[in-house]
Parts: C-alpha cells; structure tokens; sequence
C-alpha cells in the first residue's frame, strides 16, 4: 500500500530538484520507497536516451537491455500509454495496456523485465512546456500490480511534478543565460542549442556574427558553407543520438569565406546547473571570427609586460591575427625594426614563438 503522508512529504521537496536537477534520482528513490516499488525513471513521450534521470536499482535494465536493444524506439508503454494521456488520462497501468496478463507477458519489453526482478509498471503523466513526460515506477513480481487506489494517490502528484519540471526548465534557461553573458563581457560569441539543435539562448556577440555566412531558420544555425554546414548537421545528429554522459565531439567546424578568414565553431557542454532533463539544453556553440577585430588593451598589454608603445601596438597587431610583414606595413616601419621589437617582446614575455605569444596575449585581453 502507498503511504500517502510519505508521498506528500516527498513530493513538497520538489523544489529542491528544481535548483539542482543531479536530484532527480534520489527525488525517486523517495517516492518508490512511499510506493512500495523497486525503481523509477523519468521518461518523454517522444524521445528516449540513455541519460534519462533515473533510479540506481534499474539502471542495469536501461544500460544492459533497454537502450542497447532498442527497446527504447519499441516501448509499447509509449504506442499505448501516450494516446491515453494526452487524451486525459494521469495515471497509466499495465491495466491499461493489455487485455490480460498473458498477453502482457509476450511484449519484448515486458519478456525483458523479468531478468531484473520487474514486472509491474505504473506511469504518472506530466508537462514540461509543450513536452509529456511520465515518471515510471517499476514494481517486482512480490510487489504486486498497481491497484485502483494507489493510482488514486499517484495521480496526485501529477500536478506537482509539471510545476517542478516547468521551473526547472526556467531555472536551467537562467543559468544558461548567465554562461551565454558572462561569454558576452569577454566578447565571446556563443549560442546554446538542445539536443536537436534548437537555438536555446544566445548573446549579443552571436547575434553580432549573423549575416550571409551564419544564420538562423527555423530556429536553427545553418551555414552558407556547404561543407561545414554538412558537418555541424552531424554533430547535431550525435547530439540526438547520445546521452550527456558521453563527451561532446570537439572537432571544429571550419566555415570557410571567400576573401575573408574563415569563422571556427566549437562545441562544449552545457553547466551541471542547466541540464534539467525537461529544458534539453545540450551544447554551447562558441563562434570565433578570425576575421574580427578582437580589443585589447594597449595600455594593459604594455604595462603587464613592460612594454614600449611601439612594442604593445605590434603584439596588438600579432594577437589579431597580422603578420609580422602586415604589422610593419600598418605601422609605417621597417620590417627589420618591426622583426628587432618583435624579439624584445618575446624577451619580456618570456616567449619563444609568435604562436605562443598570441596565445600569451589573449590570456590577458
């Protein structure tokens, strides 16, 4: 039997999943333990990956047979289930999907559920936005079905976990938020995608880099690039594919330009604090346009390293990106004195190469 003051209890600290989503699993550790079932998990209706929050005690069953066979793109408890919630039902049962437990029992998934002590199964349906999710409480063999009065109870929690999952997805867009910006005070031009490549959030230096080479439809970055357009398309394929437990691809996109350096693209993940499952946010696209003017301060460049005048505006000059031969041209000397403060610079910086003190050099920017 469900102890109800148990599940009320655990439900009124939801609030603390929402400021950290790592809190999902213990969130459902607590409520099979009101329940009186084995494990749970948080699954959405349409898509289904390997890092959906789940409980320890059923984790070998998604890692061991359920993803790896595809039971995930099968489940019958989604062919089945989903129309009846979206139709109004809160709470589904093995009940509601078969016509007797026989039957039950020929179903791949529920033919699998047995090797891990499963059998029962029960569905709470909830919203996150526009998105319907279900957190499904698996029960043993020796725990019994669900009967009609704990699916009563259970369904009380139905509205409780779409408050909980609708501000986790704002608390997940304000931390996202807080990344993009802080990129923005460095002049890092970043925008956050989900894991099918919907633009998130981005900040002003990404907007800044639009036009014919970048730019956005259908709420997507597309390239004029051809080649690297083709290539971004397949890093969000992976996206799609594969769980926040495997680390991101970290190719760079090389967006080539006629008569202009090209723009590079990396991908890096998202903050712990902005991976609620119910937000999706995946990756940050970081957009270096090697054609920019990047600002450094001279003056902070000069008295960081003891530098002339003369000798701060020709590291300026390197750290954008110039060569030694254009610098000089820019500066209206010699190459030969530009080549002498060139190696006083590298004196005072303690650098060898001009690779090294571009990098040196953008450290302080």
């Amino acid at each position: 039997m469900i102890d109800l003051r148990r599940l009320d209890d655990v439900t009124a600290g939801l609030g603390d999943v929402v400021l950290d989503p790592a809190g999902w699993p213990s969130f459902m550790d607590q409520v099979c333990a009101a329940v009186g079932a084995t494990g749970a998990a948080m699954l959405q209706s349409d898509v289904r990956t390997e890092d959906i929050p789940r409980t320890d005690s059923i984790t070998d069953y998604f890692t061991k047979i359920y993803f790896p066979t595809n039971l995930h793109r099968t489940d019958i408890r989604a062919a089945r289930g989903v129309p009846l919630m979206i139709a109004g039902t809160t709470v589904i049962t093995d009940g509601d999907l078969f016509e007797s437990e026989a039957e039950m029992l020929r179903d791949p998934l529920y033919a699998t559920l047995g090797e891990f002590g499963l059998k029962w199964f029960a569905g709470v349906g909830f919203h996150a936005g526009p998105a319907l999710w279900a957190l499904t409480i698996q029960r043993s063999p020796k725990e019994g079905m669900f009967e009609a009065d704990e699916i009563k109870a259970l369904a009380r929690i139905s509205g409780r976990l779409t408050e909980a999952a609708t501000l986790s997805t704002v608390a997940g867009r304000a931390a996202l938020s807080g990344v993009t910006s802080a990129l923005d005070l460095i002049q890092v031009a970043a925008i956050a995608v989900g894991r099918f490549g919907a633009i998130i959030g981005m900040n002003s230096q990404a907007e800044a880099c639009l036009g014919p080479e970048l730019a956005i439809r259908n709420n997507r970055l597309t390239l004029r690039d051809r080649q690297a357009n083709a290539d971004l398309t397949r890093l969000i394929d992976q996206l799609a594919h594969t769980s926040d437990l495997q680390p991101l691809p970290s190719s760079p996109i090389v967006v080539r330009r006629i008569d202009k350096r090209p723009i590079v693209i990396q991908m890096q993940p998202v903050l712990p604090a902005a991976r609620s499952p119910f937000l999706g946010a995946r990756a940050i696209l970081l957009i270096r346009d090697l054609e920019g003017n990047p600002a450094f301060d001279q003056a902070l460049l000069a008295a960081t390293f003891e530098l002339t005048p003369a000798q701060a505006r020709l590291a300026t000059r390197l750290a954008r990106g110039d060569s030694v031969e254009d610098a000089a041209v820019q500066a209206g000397v010699a190459l030969a004195t530009a080549r002498n403060q060139l190696k006083a610079i590298f004196q005072k910086t303690g650098t060898h190469r001009q690779a090294e003190l571009v990098a040196l050099l953008h450290k302080v920017k």
